[in-house]
């Protein structure tokens, strides 16, 4: 793939700088060294290879390269934000995370422990096409499709609580996931349920679900503090939380839970009063997550530290498009109940 790429930017007479190394969960020395190198070379035009990290990274170097600012600083101290790029695209990957969406990145400063949202350049254009996905280990396959799952859950959780024609497209792509990770696990090299997943990474993360919401995401920046401290997969780290936090709150919101119960996961509503039928989605999702071979608890991920998982409690950001305003208590206690 990268002999490919390379090929037709040489073919148009374009001078190459390789930036290799981005780590998953990319790091904010990582930005820095990226943007130094773009400052050096006289970078023209970023083109980010590679899955949601890569072209997080890559948001974030197109505008720290064009600043003298530090843009932790400008955007967590001074709440500014920046409007000039090194213009970029993006060649998807590998699919979750829907990153070629929007101007979000998530970065990890490694000094302060925080993983944080940072906002940068918006790619120009995006290609996706499944034949660079089809070396993707399977594991990281079902973990991105998990992401994009539960980026439409925290969309489709958050407020006003009353169903939309957002919530309803939100339906949709969540039972266009559940449908094609499981033909999957059948054949993990179907383009077709792969294309789809991809699709709907893309459908999650365009802004569309999101019109007219205030999202939840709260199970994203319980994870995202996880990740600073402990650099764990993402969509694992999700599958974890999203049960046991749903857990504690839903009866803050039981209409939206009974109505994804009945909508996503197919739940016969006869016979069950809405709480019930609550649960019993609660219990769907979590028996999904053990259906497709991700972790069910924390020890799983080999992750066993209470004193470390306070830390976490104690640092991460509490949304307000959740149903519950959630105390660092309770965010603690579901923690623990993820062990």
């Amino acid at each position: 793939m990268y002999d490919e790429i390379c090929g037709y930017l040489k073919e148009a007479g374009k001078e190459i700088v390789d930036f290799p190394g981005i780590m998953p969960n990319p790091t904010y020395k990582k930005v820095q060294e990226g943007a130094a190198l773009a400052k050096e070379k006289g970078v023209d035009f970023i083109l980010a290879v590679g899955g949601g990290s890569v072209i997080d990274c890559c948001k974030i170097i197109a505008a720290q390269a064009v600043t003298e600012q530090d843009i932790w600083e400008m955007e967590f101290k001074r709440h500014v934000y920046p409007t000039v790029f090194i213009p970029m695209g993006a060649v998807v990957t590998a699919s979750g995370t829907g990153a070629e969406m929007n101007n979000g990145a998530v970065i990890t400063n490694e000094e302060t422990k925080e993983k944080a949202g940072v906002l940068g350049a918006y790619a120009d254009f995006a290609v996706l096409d499944v034949a660079y996905t089809m070396s993707l280990p399977a594991k990281q396959v079902i973990s991105g499709a998990f992401d994009t799952l539960s980026h439409s859950m925290e969309t489709y959780l958050g407020s006003p609580r009353d169903i939309t024609l957002s919530d309803e497209i939100a339906e949709a792509v969540m039972r266009n996931v559940i449908r094609n990770i499981r033909l999957l696990l059948k054949d993990i090299n179907d383009k077709e349920a792969r294309t789809e997943l991809m699709w709907a990474s893309a459908m999650a993360e365009n802004g569309i679900l999101k019109i007219g919401k205030v999202t939840d995401f709260q199970a994203h920046q319980i994870e995202h503090q996880l990740g600073a401290y402990t650099d764990c997969n993402h969509g694992q780290g999700l599958a974890v939380i999203h049960p046991a936090l749903y857990r504690h709150i839903y009866q803050e919101s039981v209409g939206q839970f009974a109505r994804m119960a009945e909508k996503v996961w197919e739940i016969p509503a006869e016979g069950k009063s809405r709480e019930e039928l609550a649960k019993a989605g609660i219990d769907a999702l979590a028996d999904f997550i053990k259906e497709i071979g991700l972790p069910s608890t924390l020890a799983q991920m080999g992750i066993t530290d209470k004193d470390m998982l306070k830390k976490v409690a104690d640092t991460c950001n509490l949304t307000a498009g959740c149903c519950k305003k959630l105390s660092r208590e309770e965010v603690f206690e579901i923690l623990e109940e993820c062990l």
